[in-house]
């Protein structure tokens, strides 16, 4: 019998494929003086090109192996250190797109925040604790030229208690939820900002985002979670002139409030119970009007 590999096809072609190194994990410490500073990343890589043979025949000369894309994290790491985040995915980037074969890699990093922890009143030199929601960058190289960037953060947990409404809205023979004018908004943020270009200050235009999109989350009187995403990329836009267009994945993290009759008790808007599923789950993009698209093979 022969297979589609052998006879060239038999009717069966190979599609896109890609293949990388998935979460190198890399502690970096700043010694530089007695106060350390440490860069808790996530590394992950994904390389395509011509590489068919190694799917089809098993002919591995054109691949470079996943073991050697973890140690050459490592390694740029130590010659020229990971901060920022952006910066060092485009050195790895770069790196691999000019590997014989590559046609693109794209290199990810997810950037894990520690504070320092206070100790006799004072910050500690080599003590930290873990912060919420964490900081990604996810650089696209194409061999020969081609770079973009984009930056984020992901499972940044906002909440509100008032300042929400949910009304209005389409009702079916199904629908059972009662309209509200006040309620509880909660979300775990994935937002991710492309940028124009690459710029010098990666580590300004991030806290400026971040900042931004935080503060139209509690500043936006909510009458839908649509709404509020709408805001959130208007303000990272505002804030941020390098940046082209922001993408939001906004999970409903739904509280509702007990019903605390059964126990002679009233319930004022005081006592809820937040349920993890099923949620609603809102997504949208918000652009600047005339920009340039980004890279098709850029997965944000």
């Amino acid at each position: 019998m022969t297979t589609g590999s052998e006879n060239g096809g038999a009717g069966v072609v190979l599609g896109p494929a890609q293949y990388g190194k998935a979460e190198v994990r890399l502690l970096h410490v700043d010694r530089a003086g007695p106060r350390h500073g440490i860069t808790d990343l996530n590394v992950s890589i994904t390389l395509a090109g011509d590489m068919a043979e190694t799917y089809l025949t098993g002919d591995n000369a054109k691949v470079l192996t996943t073991d050697a894309q973890k140690n050459t994290v490592y390694a740029l790491a130590r010659q020229s250190g990971v901060t920022p985040v952006e910066e060092f995915g485009l050195r790895l980037a770069r790196h691999f797109a000019a590997v014989p074969a590559v046609d693109r890699a794209q290199v990810r990093v997810e950037q894990y925040g520690w504070r320092r922890i206070d100790a006799g009143g004072a910050p500690h030199p080599h003590s930290f604790e873990r912060l919420a929601g964490t900081r990604v960058a996810s650089v696209h190289v194409r061999a020969g030229g081609g770079t973009e960037v984009v930056a984020g953060v992901d499972d940044l947990v906002l909440l509100k208690s008032s300042g929400s409404e949910f009304q209005g809205f389409l009702a079916d023979p199904y629908t059972t939820l009662e309209p509200t004018q006040d309620r509880i908004l909660a979300t775990a943020v994935r937002g991710h900002w492309r940028y124009a270009g690459t710029e010098d200050a990666w580590d300004a235009s991030f806290t400026g985002a971040r900042a931004a999109l935080v503060e139209a989350f509690a500043a936006t009187h909510s009458r839908s979670l649509q709404q509020t995403l709408y805001a959130m990329g208007e303000a990272v836009l505002a804030a941020c002139p390098e940046v082209s267009e922001a993408r939001f994945s906004l999970p409903n993290k739904h509280h509702f409030l007990v019903d605390l009759a059964p126990f002679g008790l009233d319930n004022p808007g005081e006592v809820f119970y937040a349920a993890d599923r099923p949620y609603g789950l809102i997504e949208g993009t918000v652009g600047r009007a005339g920009a340039p698209p980004g890279d098709a093979g850029h997965q944000w």
